[in-house]
């Protein structure tokens, strides 16, 4: 067997004030999850834990992002997080706070 993929869940995620890189992206990914409720695996007779998800997170700074933090929110099955260089990050006009904005791919596959 091997892994197919099922699904591509995409979200949007922000951190409004303090520029928390990983809470943005913790968003991002509860927003690409929790809109979908997939079935595929119990359609063909496979437990929900059974999922593999490989996570794509797009930041400006990538190496602020705790990793763990991000795969700690996927529900089922097990996964990856892979940070990239993306999403957006505003400065208030004071120049002393900002705005980050974190954008996530899951793409779910399952060994069949």
């Amino acid at each position: 067997m091997a892994l197919k993929r099922m699904a591509v869940e995409f979200g949007m995620g922000t951190d409004i004030r303090g520029a928390d890189y990983t809470k943005a992206a913790v968003r991002a990914l509860r927003d690409a999850l929790w809109h979908n409720s997939l079935g595929v695996a119990k359609a063909l007779g496979m437990p929900t834990d059974s999922m593999v998800v490989d996570v794509l997170i797009g930041v400006p700074k990538p190496e602020r992002v705790d990793k763990a933090a991000v795969l700690a929110v996927l529900p089922h099955g097990t996964g990856t997080v892979k940070v990239v260089e993306g999403g957006l990050e505003i400065a208030n006009d004071e120049g002393t706070d900002s705005t980050v904005i974190a954008n996530a791919a899951a793409m779910v596959h399952l060994d069949i």
